[in-house]
């Protein structure tokens, strides 16, 4: 009797303590996510460049701009997006690589079994400091229109018609780029064949076209009233990429020979661009060996 006493007293912590109660639970993958990407010095390093260049390459824009008649400072507000973009697209495919780059997802996934919480956490970590970061640098790209427009004792008015949405749809490009790095980044899990395919995508490949299509245009050819036909596709196929996309949501604009998606489509085209390779990164997590 004394034994049996005994044994169940020294068993007895252990039969209340919570199964769960030091398990991997969403959050606290999400906190350990938070912490690891903010404790890079490279985080803070594209934080800091995204800011700076909106702000420097709006200034120059709106400095430039400012000797003409019609001077409008808000029209050099969106000057520094696209290289803006560079910083947040860089920093999401480092996040999306590092455990594989490094070798860390021995441990992360012994910690993290079930692995897709893994890529959630890093998903939401990932959105909640590129939104930061595209926070300032829309704010740094306000302030760098300052000069310019006192120089013309012109006022800014941020509330007039168009500026609210361009202001919007600055933060969620920025913040959407950084999400489509990481999703190409945890789908293809090696950091410079990643970077090489976002950079091309995002950066590359438009240009391409666009140069492509001017240089098979004749301009010497007299105009026919209409949009000739390798323009009309190319501006398609454009305007279905992500920086075609994202630049719907800056600006409410018609491209000739494109559909007409406006700023909601153009959100959602850019929104399937990050879910597709997210998506199909789980499932690799899921179906196949983490090598």
């Amino acid at each position: 009797m004394t034994a049996t006493t005994a044994a169940s007293r020294r068993a007895r912590p252990t039969a209340h303590r919570p199964a769960d109660a030091g398990g991997p639970t969403l959050p606290r993958v999400v906190a350990a996510q938070w912490t690891a990407l903010t404790s890079l010095r490279s985080s803070w390093w594209a934080a800091a460049l995204t800011v700076v260049v909106s702000g420097v390459l709006t200034h120059l824009s709106a400095q430039a701009s400012s000797v003409d008649p019609g001077f409008d400072p808000l029209g050099s507000l969106t000057s520094g997006v696209v290289l803006s973009q560079v910083p947040p697209l860089v920093l999401g495919v480092l996040v999306g690589t590092g455990d594989f780059s490094t070798g860390a997802f021995r441990t992360t996934y012994v910690a993290v079994p079930r692995r897709w919480p893994v890529l959630v956490a890093q998903t939401v970590a990932t959105a909640a400091f590129a939104l930061l970061t595209a926070v300032a640098a829309v704010a740094a790209a306000v302030l760098a229109l300052l000069p310019s427009a006192r120089s013309r004792d012109i006022a800014l008015d941020l509330g007039r018609d168009g500026t609210p949405q361009t202001l919007v749809g600055m933060t969620l490009l920025l913040t959407a780029i950084a999400l489509l790095g990481l999703a190409i980044g945890a789908l293809v899990r090696r950091s410079v064949p990643a970077l090489t395919a976002a950079v091309l995508l995002v950066l590359v490949l438009p240009v391409v076209l666009l140069l492509a299509t001017d240089l098979s245009t004749d301009p010497l050819a007299p105009a026919t009233g209409g949009v000739p036909p390798a323009v009309a596709v190319v501006n398609t196929v454009v305007a279905f990429l992500p920086s075609g996309a994202g630049a719907l949501l800056t600006a409410d604009v018609v491209v000739e020979g494109a559909p007409d998606l406006g700023p909601w489509g153009g959100g959602l085209v850019l929104a399937a661009w990050i879910a597709l390779p997210l998506a199909a990164a789980a499932l690799r997590l899921r179906t196949r060996d983490v090598v």
